[in-house]
């Protein structure tokens, strides 16, 4: 199976790579000092630009743009999964977080095809909004309409086509699919010692979403051994070099499962490093050392759905804060979140399900676009939390472990021994 064809040149950055001297912490706690052309993945900033490039391609010597913020299927009943993806697709976004523990890649795969084979008219000819609210759709497209709007505006001319809306009709397939961005978790159950046969598993997850090929594939969890972590990574590795992956990812990865990789790659082989290292991340668990880690390696840091801070499993206090400022902001505590990710520097990925009015509005509300456009009647203004703001919800970090959060998000109960538990501390 061959992949199709990716124009990597779609957004030239302006932070891209520089010269610089790093110090890399090694898995024995040492540090070498080494001269690599590295590129900087972690970049605070009050206004992001919209595509964070990093490192992938053949041997991980180009780069791949991956959006900032995109939607998960995380928790997405399989039901809902296909109703979710148009309603994003509509909304303007274009990463989609799947794994093969979402169950939802034969689902998802049927607005895909339809989107990437004919563009929004296939979507509209097989029915996928014809229960959407002539309301709700003409929110989806404003949403689409302020995602462009403002990238166009903050890259000052970076971007040379639009980043939500290519061309309708069958002419704009490979546009369709250069603007998207899937991104497959492979399951515990699916690593193994044998390269040959994680490989088979992944290249069937392609078949099975209909994408041609994946823009990341990622480890979902450390929860497994040594031998099946660093088997299953180079199993990726080795996919991402045939073409079959743009470029290879893990998720809930601690310090020391990442030096696990950079031990196994050598230290001068930073390429082979992880892409994305994508954690339960917020700001009740900043998980700074993994965050340091990353910045040191070029590792680009994703935030995964903050559904269950909110839950009786939440830390209240904390959260009765974050609830405040949302309100004095007129926005909601996830847009807030998801504005928080944005400033830190990292990818963020909310979700969302489908079955409610609110469900399907926040889908259009945690975008890229709308978290833009929150102040769309103030001139060019977007809305922003000021430093004082991040400073406030950064001290709520109390290190608040997946065990106490109640989250199954690559491993399971039996995978967890008490509420101090996080898949981070696993090696």
């Amino acid at each position: 199976m061959e992949a199709e064809s990716v124009d990597l040149a779609a957004f030239n950055a302006a932070r891209s790579s520089v010269n610089v001297v790093r110090s890399t912490p090694t898995i024995a706690g040492r540090s070498s000092t080494t001269t690599d052309k590295i590129r900087h993945t972690i970049i605070p900033s009050v206004d992001p630009s919209p595509l964070l490039p990093i490192r992938g391609g053949k041997y991980g010597k180009s780069t791949v743009q991956i959006p900032r913020v995109g939607y998960s299927l995380y928790k997405t009943p399989p039901e809902q999964a296909s109703r979710c993806v148009s309603l994003a697709l509509r909304c303007g976004v274009r990463h989609f977080d799947v794994g093969t523990l979402y169950q939802s890649n034969s689902e998802i795969s049927k607005p895909f095809q339809q989107y990437l084979d004919n563009g929004f008219t296939g979507l509209e000819k097989k029915g996928y909004y014809k229960d959407e609210t002539p309301e709700l759709l003409a929110f989806l497209d404003a949403t689409s309409l302020a995602a462009d709007r403002h990238a166009t505006q903050q890259t000052a001319g970076f971007l040379s086509k639009s980043i939500t809306t290519p061309l309708d009709g069958s002419a704009g397939r490979r546009a369709r699919r250069e603007s998207l961005f899937v991104s497959h978790k492979l399951s515990n159950d699916e690593q193994s010692t044998d390269v040959v046969t994680v490989k088979r598993r992944v290249k069937a997850a392609i078949a099975e979403s209909g994408v041609g090929y994946l823009d990341l594939a990622s480890i979902h969890s450390p929860a497994t051994d040594r031998e099946r972590r660093l088997a299953s990574y180079r199993a990726l590795i080795e996919l991402r070099d045939q073409g079959f992956v743009r470029a290879v990812g893990v998720c809930n990865y601690g310090v020391g499962p990442l030096g696990e990789i950079a031990e196994a790659m050598g230290e001068e082989n930073y390429r082979n490093l992880p892409a994305v290292n994508q954690l339960e991340l917020s700001p009740f668990n900043a998980h700074a050392d993994v965050v340091r880690y990353c910045d040191a390696n070029g590792i680009a840091v994703g935030c995964a759905a903050w559904s269950k801070l909110s839950g009786a499993n939440g830390p209240e206090e904390g959260w009765a804060r974050v609830a405040d400022l949302a309100k004095s902001r007129g926005v909601t505590k996830a847009q807030l979140l998801v504005r928080w990710s944005l400033q830190k520097g990292y990818v963020c990925v909310p979700r969302s399900g489908s079955a409610s009015k609110i469900e399907r509005v926040a889908i259009a509300q945690n975008s890229y676009g709308e978290v833009n456009d929150l102040v769309e009647d103030v001139g060019d203004s977007t809305f922003s939390l000021s430093e004082d703001e991040m400073k406030m919800l950064d001290e709520l970090d109390i290190g608040y472990k997946a065990g106490k959060l109640g989250r199954r998000d690559g491993w399971g109960d039996d995978d967890v021994v008490g509420p101090e538990w996080d898949p981070t501390e696993i090696v």
